[in-house]
């Protein structure tokens, strides 16, 4: 496994980490815990250090397998998320902030999500949805400063809406912000035409999110998969989503000459290829999961030729509209 640090912060952080929501089972069908609980110690022993979760997962259910898992061990490094109050993730410009994060609510869920981890301070909490409208309003500004003044706090950070990679860039300026959470992979390589020079600039952290493209890109999404009602991918991908998504894969599959069975190495290795990537979080559920995606760590970046390659495979679409 290979570190990196995580923006301006000193946290030297697994480049392949976990990411948590998918045990926290709202959404997706099928998880177990006693699968859960044994992929999180897979990963810390396969050197994974970096734990991605939010409060939103399940209603603090992953956050308590963390803890469940770890307990106290400060040799982990813990992230989570504040929802918004309407759980409504997709803010539009001109939203006030006081509608999504007013910051009594901010400063309650900081707690309850130190209780769910076992913890009296956690290494990264993100706002988990974002617009820039709020970057220089007072009540945010307010809410940030209490929070690192509690010592609840070590850093924070913003996950950006799906897609919508510029919409943080006033927010990194304030220098108030640590790190920033992004969907970025082979199909939405957007983050690298403004988000990722502005975080090299500003020495902010990035925290890359669904590199296979909620499992477009580990070449298992057929014309055929079916998703049973109330998991989350049976909308991503209705209609004739799972058609595109085929034909896209099998033409990166024939373009690098590669078996379909790897490109799951070959989409966490393009994330890496970025130096202002500090981590990649993949959701992995069970040991199989994380022993292939730790694999891809050691393996390194992609040469020049193949991101090149790859970045002839762009693909704007916003498959959660």
């Amino acid at each position: 496994m290979q570190y990196r640090t995580l923006g301006r912060t000193n946290l030297k952080i697994s480049d392949v980490g976990y990411g948590a929501w998918g045990i926290g089972k709202s959404q997706w069908i099928g998880a177990d815990d006693r699968e859960s609980l044994a992929s999180l110690k897979a990963a810390r022993d396969h050197g994974v250090n970096f734990f991605d979760t939010a409060l939103a997962y399940g209603d603090g259910h992953s956050e308590k397998l963390i803890n469940q898992a770890f307990g106290k061990d400060r040799e982990i490094v813990i992230a989570s998320k504040i929802p918004p109050i309407n759980r409504v993730w997709g803010i539009g410009p001109g939203s006030p902030i006081q509608e999504t994060f007013p910051k009594k609510y901010v400063l309650e869920c900081l707690d309850e999500s130190l209780s769910n981890l076992g913890r009296d301070q956690i290494d990264l909490m993100q706002f988990h949805t974002w617009i820039d409208d709020w970057a220089t309003d007072a009540e945010w500004l307010s809410t940030v400063e209490k929070m690192k003044k509690s010592g609840k706090v070590r850093f924070i950070g913003i996950s950006v809406q799906s897609h919508l990679p510029n919409m943080v860039l006033k927010g990194i300026a304030t220098g108030q912000v640590d790190s920033i959470q992004v969907i970025h992979n082979i199909f939405d390589q957007s983050p690298e035409d403004q988000l990722f020079p502005a975080c090299e600039k500003h020495n902010i952290g990035v925290i890359v999110r669904v590199p296979f493209d909620e499992g477009a890109l580990t070449g298992k999404i057929t014309p055929d998969t079916q998703f049973p009602e109330g998991d989350f991918r049976h909308f991503y991908f209705s209609g004739d989503r799972k058609q595109e998504v085929w034909e896209h894969v099998q033409a990166i599959s024939e373009d690098l000459n590669i078996d379909i069975a790897e490109l799951p190495e070959y989409a966490l290795r393009y994330c890496l290829s970025f130096p202002a990537v500090s981590t990649v979080i993949p959701g992995m559920r069970n040991a199989r999961h994380v022993q292939s995606n730790a694999a891809a760590s050691d393996k390194g970046p992609l040469s020049p030729d193949i991101v090149r390659k790859l970045h002839a495979h762009r693909w704007t679409r916003n498959y959660w509209q």
